[in-house]
């Protein structure tokens, strides 16, 4: 579903990501982990077409990124939530799903439902420009998820989420992996990155380790936050 294979992008002698080669199949859900800075944003907008690499070649369903071909194929929620803040947050749903092609009964059934799974309903009619952080960020989710793309790119996805709606996020995080999505996301939450099927672990712009949580913890001892800010691998 998705190949990396020696990616490396740079600005001027700093590389950001260097030598990046990875597999990730149909129906996974991978954790990308790694202190800040590591990155893990460059790669999720590389593999979402938003910046070229400079060498390496990345591919999206055996299409070469960036193009236009893939994107219907790809939900992408980014670190910044890139959202129109003089728009309703039904306003902002209805805009990216006719983006998307989306129309008439279908787009209106689909937004009312994502608003309902982010608990953003009963605020559908407020403006983005008064909402909080937490609630732009269960906004975002929605907008990546509208077009129902087989591919989601989500970029510390709970990010200021409340407990009870993190936990119901990863009940679809796992619906949707049941029902072949593929799924890449960001954490610095050990909870959540012990359930991922994988683990790719960044450090410096390099892919350092890759595996099963269990052969991680295995590995180093243990996956927890000081490791990911400390250790040396």
């Amino acid at each position: 579903m998705i190949t990396l294979k020696g990616v490396t992008i740079a600005k001027g002698k700093h590389y950001i990501l260097n030598d990046i080669t990875c597999t990730i199949k149909k129906g996974e859900l991978i954790g990308l982990i790694g202190p800040s800075g590591s990155g893990k944003t460059t790669m999720f907008r590389a593999l979402a077409g938003i910046i070229k690499v400079k060498s390496g070649q990345i591919k999206i369903k055996d299409k070469e990124q960036p193009t236009l071909e893939v994107s219907g194929y790809i939900g992408y929620m980014a670190q910044n939530d890139a959202l129109y803040s003089e728009l309703t947050a039904e306003e902002n749903l209805l805009y990216f799903g006719a983006l998307h092609r989306l129309k008439g009964k279908e787009l209106k059934e689909r937004v009312d439902k994502l608003l309902h799974f982010v608990d953003l309903y009963h605020v559908r009619k407020r403006k983005i420009a008064f909402f909080s952080g937490g609630m732009k960020r269960r906004l975002s989710l929605a907008i990546a998820l509208i077009h129902d793309p087989d591919i989601l790119l989500l970029d510390e996805p709970t990010v200021g989420i409340d407990p009870k709606l993190k936990l119901d996020f990863w009940q679809e995080f796992k619906r949707l992996k049941k029902a072949g999505k593929t799924i890449l996301l960001s954490t610095h939450l050990m909870d959540e990155a012990e359930v991922c099927d994988r683990l790719l672990f960044m450090r410096n712009g390099k892919l350092s380790d890759a595996g099963t949580p269990e052969k991680l913890i295995q590995h180093h001892g243990s996956v927890d936050v000081a490791f990911l800010k400390e250790a040396q691998v």
